[in-house]
């Protein structure tokens, strides 16, 4: 583990992850760790295995006919995801996502953030309280606060991606994976955004997916590099922007290809 960053502990462990899609291997021995209360941004050109890896941490890759992991493992908090004890559902309440196009249910604001707390069982009374926490954490409480009841489809797009975190944000996950969650989104927003993922690292591990190299810069303190469904390289984000090992990814962080 590089030095410079204070010790934290491993939240993700990745371990000669392999994974396929029908005969089309997508990940090739993929090891990484995630470290907890960081961003790690995931980069690589399209079609590298950055979404199939983000996806396999909550196993949502298993509602896709004939994908599947075929060696390796992936631990979180010391538990394997794969073990036949695992609860898929609480497994995705301590694993939330965030896409890349903001999906919104159709519903009111309020609805839209309360719904995954009454579903795991919480009294009505206990919503409201969610349901500003939430808001509040995802920097929207003051934008919303005096229209709860009104359709989320009215807010604008970065404040419909900032809802789709608050309810993320709503079962107290302890890991946020995000699928270039700015893409789009107008510069304001994404800036939004970014801020709020700087915030949210004191109290949530994140892992970004990107293809913006300086939106990785910005914001992660880790970044790993796919190129072809291995992992080319993983370090500080401070190395791989300014002495990466690897000639690819050089090559790839300065735009010869990509």
């Amino acid at each position: 583990m590089p030095a410079e960053v204070l010790q934290t502990s491993t939240a993700v462990e990745v371990r000669d992850l392999e994974f396929m899609y029908g005969d089309a291997l997508a990940l090739k021995g993929v090891s990484m760790e995630i470290e907890r209360n960081q961003v790690t941004a995931l980069i690589g050109p399209s079609g590298c295995g950055k979404s199939t890896l983000l996806r396999c941490m909550n196993r949502m890759n298993d509602d896709i006919p004939n994908a599947r992991v075929t060696r390796g493992s992936i631990s979180i908090e010391g538990m394997d995801i794969h073990g036949l004890s695992v609860d898929l559902v609480e497994l995705r309440r301590r694993v939330g996502m965030v896409f890349q196009k903001s999906n919104p249910f159709p519903r009111s604001i309020r609805d839209n953030v309360s719904y995954g707390p009454r579903i795991f069982g919480v009294e009505r009374a206990g919503l409201d309280d969610i349901v500003e926490r939430a808001l509040t954490q995802a920097a929207l409480w003051d934008e919303v606060k005096d229209r709860l009841d009104c359709h989320a489809y009215e807010l604008s797009e970065g404040q419909q991606q900032r809802l789709c975190i608050a309810r993320s944000l709503a079962l107290e996950p302890e890991i946020i994976l995000m699928d270039e969650p700015c893409s789009a989104l107008d510069p304001i927003a994404a800036a939004r955004v970014e801020e709020l993922i700087l915030q949210l690292k004191n109290d949530y591990t994140l892992l970004v997916v990107t293809h913006n190299m300086q939106q990785a810069s910005r914001i992660s303190q880790y970044t790993g590099f796919l190129y072809m469904g291995e992992l080319e390289e993983f370090d500080l984000t401070s190395t791989i922007f300014t002495q990466p090992a690897n000639r690819r990814t050089e090559d790839y962080i300065t735009g010869r290809f990509g």
